[in-house]
Order: C-alpha cells, then sequence, then structure tokens
C-alpha cells in the first residue's frame, strides 16, 4: 500500500529512544509521510541490519534507496524538503549556534545522561564524575537562555528546541522530584509546553512492534 501513490520512505524507528524521537518531530513538522517499522530492541529485524549496519535507529531509507542513518541528518533532509515552520531559521541567533547547540547537547549532556541514568553501566565519564551534577550544570545554560524567550533561538521553536527536547524529558524522568525541585522554572515551563503539545502527542503515538510484512504503519498517525 501506498498513500497518495506515491512510494514512501520506510522509517526504523523506536518510540522511547530519543534520537529517534526528534527524527519524528522534525518529519512531523516538515509534512513527511513515512512508513514506519517500530523495532524491538532486544529483537532487530534483519531488515534493519541491511539498511543499516550499525543497528541503531532511527533509520530512514528512502524511496530511491538512499539511506539516511543518523538523526540530525534525518531532521536535516526532511526540513530542507519542506520546513513550514521555519525550524531552520532561528528567531534570533544564526544557524549554525543552533547546530553548535544541538553538538553540545550530544557531545556533552547525553553522556552524563546516561551515566545518570545507568549508574552501574560503564561510562565515558571520568572515574568519580558526579554526572548528575554534570548534566545539571548544562542545563543551567538552557534555562539562562530560557529567561529571555520562550523557546532556546528566541520567540518560536527551531531545530534546537525539537533536537534537545527528548534528552531533558529523558533526564527530568530519571529523578523527577529531584528535577522539579531544581530552580528552572523556564526550563519546567519550556518541557511543559513542548511535552504537552498536539505536535508531540502525534511524535509519541504508540505502534506495535512490525511483524516483518511491509505496508501496515504509517507516520504521522491518522488525526
Amino acid at each position: 500500500m501506498e498513500l497518495n501513490a506515491q512510494p514512501l520512505p520506510v522509517l526504523y524507528s523506536f518510540r522511547r529512544c530519543p534520537y529517534a524521537m526528534r527524527a519524528r518531530a522534525a518529519l512531523l513538522s516538515g509534512g513527511v509521510q513515512c512508513e514506519l517499522r517500530e523495532v524491538v530492541l532486544r529483537d532487530k529485524p534483519a531488515a534493519l541490519w541491511a539498511a543499516s549496519p550499525k543497528g541503531t535507529v532511527p533509520v530512514l531509507v528512502l524511496a530511491d534507496g538512499r539511506v539516511i542513518d543518523q538523526s540530525l541528518a534525518i531532521m536535516r533532509w526532511a526540513l530542507e524538503r519542506h520546513d513550514p515552520a521555519r525550524w531552520l531559521q532561528p528567531a534570533c541567533g544564526s544557524l549554525d549556534a543552533v547546530w553548535a547547540l544541538v553538538d553540545a547537547c550530544d557531545a556533552v549532556f547525553k553522556p552524563a545522561l546516561d551515566a545518570f541514568k545507568y549508574p552501574n553501566r560503564p561510562t565515558d565519564l571520568p572515574a568519580g564524575t558526579d554526572a548528575r551534577g554534570v548534566g545539571a550544570a548544562w542545563l543551567q545554560t538552557l534555562e539562562e537562555r530560557l529567561r529571555t524567550a520562550p523557546h532556546l533561538f528566541g520567540d518560536r521553536p527551531c531545530l534546537a528546541d525539537a533536537a534537545i527536547l527528548p534528552f531533558v524529558r529523558q533526564f527530568a524522568m530519571v529523578a523527577p522530584d529531584g528535577f522539579a525541585a531544581e530552580p528552572w522554572p523556564h526550563l519546567h515551563a519550556w518541557l511543559a509546553e513542548w511535552s504537552g503539545s498536539a505536535a508531540f502527542v502525534r511524535t509519541m503515538h504508540r505502534y506495535p512492534p512490525w511483524d516483518g510484512r511491509p505496508g501496515t504503519a504509517w507516520f504521522p498517525p491518522a488525526g
């Protein structure tokens, strides 16, 4: 089955993966329709491995056979095709600054988040590092940024908000009471607004695990 009589990209995704969440957010904002294949991480399908030997989500297989297997590359591809919300045109600052902040999230905040969330697993952080403290210090920089505007780069959302939000949300969910107690009113409001939005609800639509048959689920969901 094809929507609009056009071959559709195929998106391998996992609902709770923050990288997949940011990719789905950009696909939704860009109006990209996909066949969605929800992956069970402990039993990844052969088709995912065939598309991308790294075997991690998200992976987007385009109709012409090209494969995009990095979340930020998927975001860029979707928004360069169609960007009605102007996520690639920040209200304040440059697009280079947007990418720099997202890169800092991935390079600084994400390792601290992983070490905080999984304290008994090996970590790339130096021994004895206070992982939560490193993460909190980085979140403080977002709080300071949000004091002057409701979004990370001004009065409307841009790519940085969508790309960083899933990781902030994950940090908040590790120890909700501790996160709520932090003096971050602007960050709390930003997270609540995004997490409660209709668009976010659509990106988090729950799909059954892919059963190996093509053409059984579509993103964005209807409605």
